[in-house]
């Protein structure tokens, strides 16, 4: 057996941290890796002078598909953005009113036949501007009317945002969106940091499982959905395992052939919206101020924070903390992957509310989504919410600063 190390072995790409056995030992301290690792072989070709080693694929790290080094990222250049719309309409029409006759202090006859002729103007533009500067990104959108002889600019928002390179992230302050995968998406003022698919390889975005089995000798592994190879790779003897995935529909069985010994076997294949790859972290984390859209209305500052988890064996964990100073609500669910069965997730949501009568409301609804692929090619996904115990659980409607009557709250049913 070759003197191998445990910081060799890293050098090699092999994952030493999921064999505690190999952390035991000292860095530079041979280690019994064929021993240690399954199915992990080593020989010396006499022939060729040259050692030969085997690992299993699951053993390796593996680099997903599409991924580009961070070192040969670019922030884009300097530039000035302008999109913009303009529409427009010029109307007349006669007005017919009665007709009358008057004599002039000559003696003319005069005769009106009392039509007058009315003129309409009405302009509209949208324009959504930007500016970018190394890793800012500048944005507006504004709008400008014109309608009976009045005009009107209508700033919609601004916003300033930049990527977090290594959070995966983006920060985002001014007027800008809450997240909606948990609680409701609403308008808010204020800063976000939310982390970003667009930064990670095609692979590793949206849903897909993990497909995991084991080759008895050096086989090409072809993952098949629907009918069509969507996945073609080659493995070592032993285990591996298959983590990059483009996502597809959200159901369709996987079909999964190691030719080494021809092995086949399926892999029931059904999520729903919520779930996450394992081992990947999707947050966003807000605080600001709402905005309701209406000039009127009140602008309460809040605080919220959203939380995914891909965890192995298909599942994934949720939860939601909303904070504010007359509502708070808290959300936590879970969502599994039950093979034939189907995806199910399920999330309780408590929320209470203080009114403007100095009473308290509380209540709890519960969400159920549901989500099966069926061998002739249909798909079934339901979605249940609760309707008892509180039909509502979202940030409740803010009343107009002018009627501080009552502010609506959760509905007790």
């Amino acid at each position: 057996m070759p003197c191998l190390s445990r910081t060799q072995l890293v050098e090699m790409g092999v994952r030493v941290e999921s064999f505690p056995a190999l952390n035991l030992v000292p860095a530079e301290a041979c280690v019994p890796f064929d021993e240690i690792i399954p199915q992990a072989s080593s020989h010396f070709d006499f022939s060729e002078q040259k050692l030969v080693l085997s690992f299993p694929q699951a053993a390796m790290h593996q680099v997903a598909r599409g991924t580009v080094p961070e070192s040969l990222w670019d922030e884009g250049i300097p530039a000035l953005l302008l999109d913009y719309s303009f529409s427009g309409s010029n109307s007349e029409y006669d007005s017919t009113g009665s007709s009358s006759s008057y004599v002039d202090d000559n003696g003319t006859v005069h005769h009106d036949d009392g039509k007058d002729t009315l003129k309409s103007d009405s302009y509209y533009l949208n324009l959504r501007s930007g500016l970018n500067l190394g890793a800012w990104r500048l944005r507006n959108y504004s709008t400008w009317s014109h309608s009976g002889g009045k005009a009107q600019w209508d700033n919609i928002g601004t916003s300033l945002s930049r990527a977090i390179i290594p959070f995966k992230a983006q920060l985002t302050m001014g007027d800008t969106a809450t997240a909606g995968d948990i609680f409701d998406s609403v308008q808010m003022r204020g800063a976000m940091l939310a982390s970003d698919e667009e930064m990670l390889p095609d692979s590793q975005r949206g849903f897909a499982p993990i497909v995991r089995g084991i080759a008895k000798s050096n086989a090409e592994v072809s993952i098949e959905q629907n009918g069509y190879v969507i996945y073609r790779t080659y493995v070592q003897p032993g285990a591996f395992e298959i983590n990059d995935l483009y996502p597809t529909a959200n159901s369709g069985d996987l079909t999964v052939k190691a030719d080494g010994s021809e092995q086949r076997f399926i892999q029931p294949f059904s999520s729903v919206p919520i779930f996450q790859r394992e081992g990947h972290l999707k947050y966003s984390f807000a605080a600001g101020e709402y905005q309701a859209g209406n000039y009127d209305s009140a602008s309460p500052r809040f605080g919220q924070l959203d939380l995914i988890y891909g965890l192995p064996w298909g599942m994934t964990a949720y939860g939601g903390v909303l904070i504010s100073n007359n509502y708070n609500a808290f959300a936590l669910g879970i969502g599994k992957n039950f093979g034939y069965i189907g995806a199910i997730s399920i999330d309780v949501t408590q929320a209470k509310s203080e009114l403007n009568n100095d009473r308290d409301s509380q209540g709890q609804s519960y969400r159920f989504l549901y989500s099966k692929s069926f061998e002739s090619g249909t798909d079934f996904s339901s979605v249940y919410p609760s309707p008892f115990l509180a039909a509502v659980t979202h940030c409740p409607k803010v009343p107009s600063g002018r009627d501080n009557r009552e502010a609506p709250s959760l509905i007790e049913s």
